[in-house]
């Protein structure tokens, strides 16, 4: 009894004072990117949800403010100086001239109305003036904030010392200035503008300036002016 029990105990594996290893917990290795897909999933939900609140107060404010677009528009131009002349000052009858050379100075003014119940902030900007499509010079604008319901007036000037106009173009301002008294002029560009709601302020806009205007070179007035603002594009 005694044999037949120590080898069934030797054949099950038991030995007496034995120790079994001890087994570690298993765990699996999809706890970690489970938890980090986790948080994408609520970061994603939160973005959302930001981004739905954001457009929920952007609809609120256009709709409680309503913004209409601003007015920015030449008042006024001053001339205090305009001459053409030829390189020579006794050219050929009936020859056109090669060139002409252009020189001015003159004052614009312009206004810019607020029309909102909110401010707007203007950026800083450069007008082109131009004869023919060629640029003359440049009416700096500087940046300002204008605040609701209110009209502001500008100052700038623009000085033309001996602008040399080739060939055709010669020739159109020679004739316009000498037959007809009168020289045309463009003056072109965009003037950035935001409008400030509760401190923030909205995407930019841009309003197109766009004036034609005349000037008398015997008279040292100006003759016509006609503005418009084409639109505004964000």
């Amino acid at each position: 009894m005694t044999t037949r029990s120590n080898g069934e105990h030797h054949g099950n594996g038991y030995h007496p004072g034995s120790t079994y290893p001890q087994r570690r917990p298993h765990y699996g290795y999809g706890g970690g990117s489970a938890s980090f897909r986790g948080c994408c999933c609520c970061l994603f939900l939160l973005l959302v949800f930001l981004a739905l609140l954001a457009l929920a107060v952007a609809l609120v404010v256009v709709l409680v403010v309503k913004p209409r677009k601003p007015q920015f528009d030449l008042n006024q131009v001053s001339v205090q100086y305009l001459l053409v002349a030829t390189p020579s000052s006794t050219p050929a009858p009936g020859a056109p001239p090669g060139a002409a050379y252009l020189s001015l100075n003159i004052t614009l003014l312009f206004t810019a109305v607020n029309p909102n119940k909110v401010g707007i902030r203007y950026g800083a900007t450069a007008l082109d003036v131009m004869y023919h499509g060629v640029p003359l010079g440049v009416a700096a604008v500087p940046g300002f904030e204008q605040p609701a319901h209110s009209t502001r007036m500008l100052q700038t000037r623009v000085s033309v010392d001996r602008f040399n106009v080739l060939q055709a173009d010669a020739q159109d301002l020679v004739r316009d200035a000498v037959m007809y008294d009168r020289v045309d002029l463009r003056i072109t560009g965009d003037v950035g503008a935001k409008i400030l709601v509760l401190g923030f302020s909205s995407p930019k806009v841009q309003v197109s300036v766009d004036c034609a205007i005349s000037i008398s070179p015997r008279s040292q007035a100006l003759k016509y002016k006609q503005c418009g603002v084409d639109g505004l594009s964000v």
